[in-house]
């Protein structure tokens, strides 16, 4: 596939050349981009799993219709919902070598993941989507898993609080004791990294924020996957996407927006991110669809903070679908993905050493 590169400022566009995805980078001013997203053949093997396939994303397309007409029509509750959501993603497998122990993360119930026996190399926190009001550690196994086994980093994923019986910013403050956790058990701010999918893509980016507001260190850096962070919905891409997203849509995400915020306003930076100050930061990585509803999230999020001087690297890759990461045992482009991350966030551990 071909890319773009566009700094910000300047705008200048480089020579096209073959990687597997599609990139705009918004580098700060100090200092370079960091990793260049490339995925050799010998990296996309290390990255796989021993019964890993790849259906190509019309096979994910196939499947996903298929579970959206056995749904049709059928009004569910919240917690139908999210029974529906375990029992979905019971059937992905964790990655190979991985192992998970239950913990309290600050008062905060979660699980920490981590890879073989030897040290891990530093620590991710770990935000999952769902909307805010559904998933958990058992719903992001895959993502943990794969994650922790491509990073070597131990990744701490928190059952933090959900809607709409703890409505905002009830998983804020879950995320903010979380990290301050990690900070008293000795783990420094420069080796951790804050990640995070969909709804927990913005409150990763929300927790930077706060962190910002109450003057906590950054942490090394901010990975977010198809992040929600605009829960007004003002997007151009919810309208001009919906044919193309076969999991979102502005109807439900307009539901789960008024499941989260219980009355507060959606225009609140630390509800909706992309409307916050990004100066000061930490850099982030950015993945995104081209072919989902949130792609819209993603360009203003990206441009806020590279306007903000915050570094921002953001991967557009084409034909992907909402979270495609998650797809990894069936889809080539989400093992790619997740190795094109694990190289960024390790760069990103590394520069504290």
């Amino acid at each position: 596939m071909v890319s773009r590169h566009i700094k910000l400022g300047k705008y200048r566009r480089q020579s096209p050349r073959r990687r597997p995805a599609g990139a705009i980078r918004l580098p700060a001013g100090r200092g370079r981009a960091i990793g260049d997203g490339n995925v050799g053949q010998s990296n996309r093997e290390r990255h796989m799993e021993a019964n890993d396939q790849d259906l190509g994303i019309a096979g994910i397309r196939a499947q996903l219709a298929q579970r959206a007409s056995l749904a049709k029509g059928i009004a569910m509750s919240w917690p139908e919902i999210r029974a529906g959501m375990d029992a979905a993603t019971a059937l992905i497998p964790p990655a190979a070598g991985c192992s998970s122990t239950p913990r309290d993360v600050g008062g905060v119930p979660g699980e920490e993941v981590v890879f073989g026996d030897a040290a891990p190399a530093g620590t991710i926190l770990f935000l999952h989507g769902g909307g805010y009001v559904m998933g958990g550690p058992q719903t992001h196994r895959t993502l943990s898993s794969r994650f922790a086994k491509a990073t070597r980093a131990a990744v701490v994923v928190i059952d933090y609080r959900l809607a709409p019986e703890h409505p905002f910013p009830a998983a804020l403050d879950d995320a903010e004791a979380a990290y301050r956790a990690l900070l008293a058990e000795g783990r420094t701010a420069d080796r951790i990294v804050i990640a995070g999918d969909s709804a927990g893509g913005g409150l990763a980016l929300a927790l930077a924020l706060r962190l910002k507001a109450l003057g906590l260190p950054q942490p090394a850096g901010l990975f977010v996957i198809s992040p929600w962070t605009d829960l007004l919905q003002s997007s151009d891409t919810c309208v001009s996407k919906a044919a193309s997203d076969p999991i979102i849509s502005k109807e439900g995400l307009d539901a789960m927006a008024g499941a989260y915020l219980g009355g507060a306003a959606g225009d609140d930076p630390l509800a909706s991110p992309v409307r916050g100050d990004f100066a000061g930061i930490a850099p982030m990585l950015i993945h995104v669809g081209a072919e989902e509803v949130l792609l819209g999230d993603s360009i203003a999020l990206a441009g806020a903070a590279g306007a903000a001087g915050a570094g921002v690297r953001l991967e557009i890759w084409p034909e992907m679908i909402h979270v495609w990461h998650a797809f990894a045992d069936r889809l080539a482009p989400a093992r790619d993905a997740i190795a094109v991350a694990a190289t960024w966030i390790n760069e990103r551990l590394a520069a504290a050493r």
